[in-house]
């Protein structure tokens, strides 16, 4: 009895448990149905669709002329899901997919290869890195190879995409244009124009299918809008003449930086910014914008000095002033010439020997008693503001403006230029301005910016001062420039084929020290002068009757350097460029006289006679040899210049291959039957063998080389 009833509450227990838990399952069921139905549904969908983000295309940057100075390419991480990959197919195809590998990347041997793929595929690896950032070409022969040309889930091939910003030239302008980075603090125009280059990203929602893949949704897909074109001022020409004249001489130099800009006269358009600064490995990289950032000018500002005192109608350049033999106090201060022994001069010549002692009377004289006048004329040039070129964050110039009566002896310093921190763009807007006739123009670096061949916006030359001086004053400060060609600090840069008007400058460099106030800003600045370096610098314009292009060239010397004179380290490279450009774009032939200029130029060595015609025809110069199977020799007469002397090319004699480039010569004595060794460089300058002497084949002749 007692079993049974034992028996019977077991099945009355069990039976209520079965109850309760049927009455639970119902419950969570009915729950899940109406409370937590939709958001459960929401979960089991997004499980199986994604919002997938579709970047745009990153827009391009052109030079002027349209040449492609920057754009985007696809590059992918390729990784290999070993899973997927069948192991008689793994098997079957692990040894020509290894040599095929080798060829390709050319990282590994084959072998190697074989033996690392073979691991991770032991270890069931689903994510191995084959080859991270291989560019779109490597893509396409990896996606070729077998098992790879099968689909993911069974060739095991996954590719991530990415695009990858390139400069096709290098690092020509690389500075300038910047370099774009994914969440990176991007600079020059990459930076400034990052909101239109980039466009803006589409989407589209996709549903994961058998298989693991993803597909889009109809009518889902929102298109991505590709990132607008920007088109520069920037020509690729001057550029590269620019940065091959810098890197030259900074290397020559040992320089710790140099800065060349190009400025269109007449609209302020940057044609060509060079940035070379010295990296930790020695060489020389576009590591910093150095032609917007702050130095003290030295004789440069001179210019800014005359500026202002013949706006002021207080001087004439035929006016004299006594530079003391090189010394002269202000106050507690002393200021030197760099050359000792200068008297009375003329405020031309002071400007053209580059006299500190002359600017420094000038401008304490005529302004210690008036400095808001002074300051008003810094102000006129836009040296108290940013120049607003728009590629970084450009630094304010900076101007000791002490006490008052420190003030005062401040304004010699900034007469030679001290005590003023202005940018190299700064000064090439100032000279800019007597180039253009006495107009200020604002310098700008990007011409437009369009999206499918439309504008978007575009730029046009803005003119910040439409008259600094009058037309008999710029004339005046023209010929001052032209004296520091003619018998000063630039004499070198004098030719006889186009006038330079230009100035020199030298300064020991200074940094600004700035105290940052507690909400950012600056409380304070001070000058902090480093001992034996020095910045050089030449500026100028060319040519003096009608100027096309103003040149600013800095360096920063290393420390203790011999030469640190801005005639010495800078003047080269505006002379490199200026020539260069002058024969590039602007050499015309006007006159006999010019052509009697160019024929003296042009004569670097002796030549066919064909080759002759094609250079006289180019140059529309009177052709001077009628027959094509003849040599021309250049020769000089009584005078000096250059005359034409045909001759010909006997094959049992020797030939006269001197003043030939070495390629000529070689023809003619080879085609002779003589065996050639030469010494040196250049055009032939001497021959073993006297011209004229008889043939003897397979003989050895030496030419000297210049």
């Amino acid at each position: 009895m007692k079993n049974s009833t034992d028996i019977r509450y077991r099945v009355y227990l069990t039976f209520i448990a079965m109850c309760v838990f049927a009455i639970a399952i119902i419950y969570k069921g009915a729950t899940i149905q109406f409370k937590e139905g939709k958001e459960l549904l929401s979960q089991a969908d997004s499980m199986h669709t994604k919002i997938q983000v579709i970047d745009p295309e990153r827009g391009n940057i052109y030079s002027e002329d349209g040449s492609l100075l920057s754009t985007s390419i696809p590059q992918f991480d390729l990784r290999i899901d070993f899973k997927a990959i069948a192991k008689d197919t793994f098997n079957k195809y692990i040894e020509p997919l290894s040599k095929d590998l080798a060829a390709l990347f050319n990282n590994y041997t084959w072998t190697e290869y074989k033996e690392i793929l073979s691991n991770e595929y032991k270890k069931e690896n689903r994510y191995y890195l084959l080859k991270k950032r291989a560019s779109y070409e490597e893509y396409l022969s990896v996606k070729k190879m077998q098992p790879f040309s099968k689909n993911q889930n069974k060739g095991g091939l996954i590719e991530e995409p990415s695009t990858k910003r390139i400069n096709p030239y290098g690092l020509l302008a690389n500075r300038v244009i910047g370099l774009w980075r994914k969440n990176a603090n991007n600079v020059g125009i990459e930076g400034k124009y990052d909101s239109l280059l980039r466009g803006r990203q589409g989407q589209r929602i996709v549903r994961r299918i058998a298989g693991g893949a993803w597909m889009p949704l109809d009518g889902s897909e929102v298109e991505p809008e590709n990132g607008a074109d920007v088109y520069t001022t920037i020509d690729l020409q001057i550029q590269d003449v620019v940065e091959n004249a810098l890197y030259a001489q900074v290397e020559k130099e040992e320089a710790v930086f140099g800065t060349c800009i190009v400025m269109e006269v007449k609209t302020g358009k940057i044609k060509a910014m060079a940035n070379l600064g010295r990296l930790s490995d020695g060489t020389y990289g576009e590591d910093f914008n150095y032609a917007l950032k702050k130095i003290e000018p030295g004789s440069t500002f001179k210019l800014v000095s005359l500026i202002s005192l013949m706006r002021d109608h207080l001087v004439t350049i035929d006016d004299k002033v006594n530079c003391q033999g090189g010394s002269a106090k202000f106050g507690p201060y002393t200021i030197r010439d760099s050359h000792a022994g200068l008297g009375w001069l003329t405020i031309k010549d002071a400007f053209a020997h580059s006299s500190n002692v002359a600017f420094a009377k000038l401008i304490h004289e005529n302004y210690k008693d008036k400095i808001g006048t002074y300051w008003s004329n810094l102000h006129a040039l836009g040296l108290d503001m940013i120049t607003g070129l728009n590629i970084s964050d450009e630094p304010r110039p900076y101007f000791k403006r002490d006490s008052v009566e420190k003030g005062r002896y401040s304004l010699a310093y900034m007469g030679m230029g001290y005590s003023v921190m202005i940018t190299p763009l700064h000064t090439c807007m100032v000279y800019n301005s007597i180039a253009n006739n006495g107009k200020l123009m604002k310098p700008y670096l990007v011409n437009s910016v369009k999206e499918y061949g439309n504008n978007v916006m575009s730029f046009e030359p803005v003119i910040l001062k439409d008259s600094l001086l009058d037309a008999n004053a710029i004339e005046k400060i023209k010929e001052t420039m032209n004296e520091v060609i003619e018998s000063g600090t630039g004499k070198s840069l004098k030719n006889p084929y186009y006038t330079i008007c230009g100035k020199t400058g030298t300064a020991q460099v200074a940094d600004v020290i700035e105290k940052i106030g507690p909400n950012g800003e600056i409380i304070k600045e001070k000058i902090r002068y480093t001992d034996r370096m020095y910045h050089g610098s030449f500026v100028g314009f060319f040519p003096k009757e009608d100027p096309q292009y103003t040149i600013c060239v800095v360096l920063r010397t290393k420390k203790g350097s011999n030469n640190y004179y801005g005639g010495q380290i800078a003047l080269p490279v505006f002379k490199e460029v200026a020539n260069r450009l002058y024969a590039m774009n602007m050499h015309k032939v006007n006159s006999v006289a010019d052509q009697e200029k160019i024929e003296v130029a042009l004569v670097p060595k002796n030549m066919k006679a064909t080759d002759f015609n094609k250079i006289a025809l180019g140059l529309k110069l009177p052709t001077t040899v009628q027959t094509n199977d003849k040599w021309v020799l250049q020769q000089k007469d009584s005078t000096g210049k250059y005359m034409n002397q045909v001759i010909s090319i006997s094959n049992n004699a020797v030939p006269n291959v001197q003043g030939m480039g070495l390629k000529d010569a070689l023809y003619l004595l080879e085609k002779s039957g003589l065996r050639v060794t030469c010494l040196g460089k250049g055009k032939v300058v001497s021959q073993s063998v006297a011209p004229g002497s008889p043939v003897q084949k397979g003989s050895k002749i030496m030419l000297q080389l210049s």
